[in-house]
């Protein structure tokens, strides 16, 4: 290959490499990236050395690489808003490059809830099956002592914290690593979660308690539903690396996949935190003003739609106007035509 249609064919990639060089914190949040970068960068270093030894395009290439080798192996201390750039960058970063099995996971749930609602609308029995005849009875003695929310008033405040937080964490954990068998565990997680919540609701519905008990179940249903919906998705990522893995080899691409499906789950934690929260002291409150209840539904779906969906989007913009900008600016070799 002669030396500019070497130069034009891999100019792109080489700014962008430089462009991410330039920027310490996206080269230090994304290692893997940078060590890739560099194995690349080797291969087109070599490959001018042999063909171009005295060309700019090598001493160039040569100095991109000594720039990522010092990028990868100096030791920096850890900036002080480390963990502010976790939630503000990091975090919605790997959020934006998620939303595609946000949304399945979304339809997903909404498919089983569907069905789960039908379901317990036309036969009254398979909420029996569903939630179990204990939980059933107690809520019929609730509803006709005229308190149907009051499930939620039997346990202390503490103990149903726990309680809850340690259930919600177990199940996000397990939609989230039983994505290692190809996404079928997590779609069985998902699934069998929305069945459950679609006969829950469809048991009050078919009473007439709609207004009396769904406002007081999405209270904190809101948030925990929606960060289970979120665990979903980081389970669909961890199986999609194995099924896709693209031009990485499927051992790289799982890592990838898991390093960024962890901090999902990291990121959910104070959500699950939230949700119990508002389980165990608020959801009690069953009497509150109905227009109460729906500011809170509607403060936890705003910050949900916020942070999960609409400021990823802004970060990933940012950034990429960043690198447009950076690649404006870069210089790049122009060797001579031989």
């Amino acid at each position: 290959m002669r030396e500019p249609a070497f130069l034009r064919q891999n100019r792109q990639k080489w700014l962008e490499y430089e462009a991410m060089l330039s920027n310490e914190a996206r080269a230090k949040d994304d290692p893997d990236r940078l060590a890739r970068l560099y194995i690349q960068l080797t291969d087109d270093l070599a490959y001018a050395r042999t063909f171009y030894p005295a060309s700019k395009v090598t001493k160039y290439l040569n100095g991109l690489a000594a720039r990522t080798h010092l990028a990868i192996y100096k030791n920096k201390k850890e900036k002080r808003n480390r963990l502010f750039n976790f939630w503000t960058y990091e975090l919605p970063l790997i959020y934006s490059r998620t939303h595609k099995q946000m949304l399945y996971s979304f339809l997903l749930f909404s498919f089983a809830f569907a069905i789960g609602f039908l379901s317990a609308v036309k036969d009254d029995s398979f909420v029996r099956v569903i939630l179990g005849d204990f939980y059933v009875n107690m809520t019929i003695e609730n509803i006709e002592k005229g308190d149907p929310m009051a499930v939620y008033k039997q346990e202390g405040e503490w103990g149903m914290f726990n309680g809850i937080a340690f259930n919600n964490i177990r199940v996000a954990i397990l939609a989230f690593s039983l994505g290692i068998f190809l996404s079928l565990g997590t779609v069985y997680v998902i699934f069998s979660n929305g069945v459950m919540v679609g006969a829950f609701l469809a048991f009050f519905y078919t009473r007439g308690l709609t207004l009396e008990a769904w406002p007081v179940i999405y209270i904190h249903g809101t948030l925990e539903l929606s960060a289970i919906v979120i665990a979903g998705a980081a389970g669909m990522l961890l199986g999609n690396s194995i099924l896709f893995p693209g031009t990485y080899t499927r051992l790289q691409s799982l890592k990838a996949a898991a390093k960024d499906g962890v901090k999902i789950m990291v990121g959910l934690f104070p959500v699950f935190i939230m949700a119990a929260f508002l389980e165990s002291y608020v959801t009690r409150l069953t009497y509150m003003p109905l227009y109460l209840k729906f500011t809170i539904i509607g403060l936890s779906l705003a910050f949900i739609l916020w942070y999960y969906v609409f400021f990823p989007l802004y970060v990933k913009r940012k950034t990429a106007q960043k690198l447009n900008t950076s690649y404006e600016s870069t210089t790049y070799p122009t060797p001579s035509v031989s």
